[in-house]
């Protein structure tokens, strides 16, 4: 089995471009340490610290429905449930190296593991 270094991702509302175009369906890699260390000489994160994340995941979202090339400007116009998904999706993958999350039904406590990527049942 290869190391995975892409992970799928479904964002909750989703990115809409300029002509109205609804994204949501992505891929995010890995961090490499200087995707982490290079926005730090930014301009804008120099003036402004909180935002560093915005650069941090233009650099780290490979795809983005049919968008190839994901900005700062594109991420900027992203609704902020959706920033807040993939902060927490960067954390997920970057720390544990996985999308999958270890969970219990409320119901009957039996545990099972979701993929939080938005992933459907059977993906891998």
């Amino acid at each position: 089995m290869a190391f995975q270094t892409e992970f799928k991702f479904t964002l909750p509302k989703g990115y809409v471009d300029k002509e109205g175009n609804l994204h949501r369906e992505g891929t995010m890699r890995l961090a490499t340490a200087m995707d982490e260390i290079a926005p730090l000489q930014d301009y804008r994160v120099q003036a402004n610290r909180a935002y560093l994340v915005i650069i941090l995941l233009s650099r780290v979202i490979q795809k983005l429905g049919t968008v190839d090339m994901v900005t700062p400007n594109i991420v900027e116009k992203m609704f902020s449930s959706d920033l807040a998904y993939l902060q927490d999706f960067y954390r997920k993958i970057n720390e544990e190296g996985s999308a999958m999350m270890d969970v219990k039904c409320p119901s009957c406590n039996h545990g099972f593991q979701v993929d939080i990527g938005g992933g459907q049942v059977g993906e891998s």
